[in-house]
């Protein structure tokens, strides 16, 4: 990130915020990360302004709601990157009980269709979706 840049970080466990607020300071860039406590899709509804970057790594039954958000609020040429996309390779089955597994399911089709969208997934860890936005 350069000198002008900025992180926008949130979560909904305000002791969680709390304790990436001190690492942050003793980092030095407290000044360049605003932290927002609470539900992060209501936050980034909110914003309006377009981001280089967003990474998401919200509760999995929301992962799809993500996507009604994220392009209207990345910039083109910008990277959408999504945590958990293989979900432990649950993604793989029919008809999941779980509805995390759904979600993350249909979460990955519709990222894959979205033509404003040139999608990867790599199998890093749980899965990692990062997608550019032509």
């Amino acid at each position: 990130m350069g000198e002008s840049g900025e992180v926008f970080y949130t979560d909904g466990d305000p002791k969680k915020a709390d304790e990436a607020r001190g690492y942050f300071h003793r980092a030095g860039m407290s000044d360049r990360i605003h932290i927002g406590v609470g539900d992060a899709l209501e936050q980034l509804s909110t914003r309006q302004r377009e981001f280089d970057i967003i990474f998401n790594d919200v509760d999995k039954q929301y992962y799809p709601r993500v996507l009604d958000l994220v392009s209207s609020h990345l910039r083109r040429g910008g990277l959408f990157i999504t945590d958990n996309t293989l979900w432990s390779g649950r993604v793989t089955e029919k008809n999941p009980k779980e509805e995390t597994t759904r979600a993350i399911q249909e979460f990955n089709q519709r990222l894959y269709g979205m033509k404003e969208f040139f999608t990867t997934i790599l199998p890093l860890r749980d899965g990692l979706a990062v997608a550019v936005k032509a």
